[in-house]
């Protein structure tokens, strides 16, 4: 499994990983070193570094589009297309699996007028990470606002959510 390296951990599809502070008989000082899913240590300048890309920005753009009009529109066909199998929401208190969140997506929608703001892509290899504010009307018609952060990996030629977390 590919690990990607951000700021001093790392993310992989599965869970978070540290990294390990270690002496370097090089320079006779500490240095950070990454622990590898294949169990080697290595320092930190010999891990794949991170890319991006002006397709890759502009997929996961779209793909925020696409997850924002889906919550909207409870369209459950688009997220079971666009969420990895091992999808994750922290929605609030609530933690739900891929399944609950499927299932929760499939209830009348209660809100409206949802837009995302301030989007702000990063792209890290094989991890893109989508920072933004929402803003929306409830049933009530109070006009409020939240934040989210959802992770996306890259699986083939193209993009899956592997979580999403929310506040309102």
């Amino acid at each position: 499994m590919r690990r990607v390296v951000i700021g001093v951990a790392m993310v992989s599809a599965m869970g978070l990983m540290g990294p390990t502070l270690c002496c370097d008989e090089a320079t006779g000082g500490l240095s950070m070193t990454p622990a590898l899913a294949s169990g080697r240590e290595g320092p930190m300048e010999n891990v794949e570094q991170p890319s991006t890309s002006t397709a890759d920005h502009d997929a996961l753009l779209a793909l925020n589009e696409d997850y924002i009009r889906s919550v909207q529109t409870g369209d459950v066909a688009r997220f079971d297309e666009i969420l990895a199998d091992d999808f994750r929401a922290s929605l609030g208190t609530t933690y739900l699996d891929r399944a609950a969140f499927l299932t929760q997506t499939a209830l009348p929608v209660t809100i409206s007028n949802l837009a995302a703001r301030d989007v702000e892509v990063r792209v890290m290899g094989d991890v893109g990470i989508v920072h933004a504010r929402t803003t929306y009307r409830t049933a009530d018609g109070m006009d409020r606002s939240g934040r989210y952060t959802d992770v996306w990996v890259r699986v083939g030629d193209g993009w899956r959510a592997v979580a999403a977390h929310v506040t309102r």
